[in-house]
């Protein structure tokens, strides 16, 4: 699989990359957080709130609404899933990370072909947004077998306990948690716990291409 850079102009539709923040004390906290071969999604985590500029890049980053700083850490080379949110998200690794995404239009009839998903790195330190309407799930190492450590900004309580159930529409049932809709591939562990079901083709694994 190709995989290209944030700062590719092919990166435009998805998100940008964010400059000006002075992220080093952000770094420094998320540098502290654990790192196993699981991937681990925390939604807001303290240290990284107390962490030197955090508010107040937070702050900006959301235009004075309420936000969370979280994690997702690990070792990953698969898709898996696709999510999206009602808002932006910002990512900002110690390592270097590699972002599997897709655009929400692409979606047809619940369906989304994981032909058109595209690779994107992030080199360390980089700040980015992906944009609402970009679908995107756990990031992916950019060494074969290395570790990432990824923020995760987000609206506050996004991710938290949220599945109210049926829905009055194909877009209702994705909601998998608060402001998280999700389409799952059907070899997931989120497909067998009640997911939607919503990716055709491969189960992307850039394990050959890193």
């Amino acid at each position: 699989m190709q995989i290209l850079s944030v700062f590719d102009e092919a990166f435009r539709p998805y998100g940008r990359v964010v400059e000006g923040y002075p992220v080093e004390g952000i770094l420094k906290a998320l540098a502290e957080t654990p790192c196993t071969d699981a991937v681990v999604y925390e939604p807001r985590i303290e240290a990284l709130h107390q962490a030197e500029n955090a508010e107040e890049i937070g702050t900006a980053l959301f235009g004075g609404m309420p936000f969370q700083f979280g994690f997702c850490n690990g070792v990953n080379t698969k898709l898996n899933c696709l999510e999206w949110h009602r808002d932006s998200e910002f990512n900002l690794g110690t390592e270097d990370f590699i972002l599997l995404i897709a655009k929400q239009e692409e979606i047809v009839d619940g369906k989304l072909d994981t032909a058109k998903v595209k690779a994107f790195k992030a080199p360390a330190g980089v700040l980015v947004e992906c944009y609402a309407t970009t679908l995107h799930y756990a990031p992916c190492s950019a060494k074969l077998g290395q570790g990432f450590r990824v923020l995760i900004g987000l609206p506050l309580n996004t991710n938290t306990d949220y599945r109210p159930g049926g829905g009055a529409n194909v877009m209702d049932k994705m909601l998998w948690a608060r402001n998280k809709w999700l389409i799952a591939h059907p070899e997931t562990g989120e497909a067998a716990q009640g997911a939607w079901v919503g990716l055709e083709g491969e189960n992307i694994d850039i394990s050959a291409d890193i």
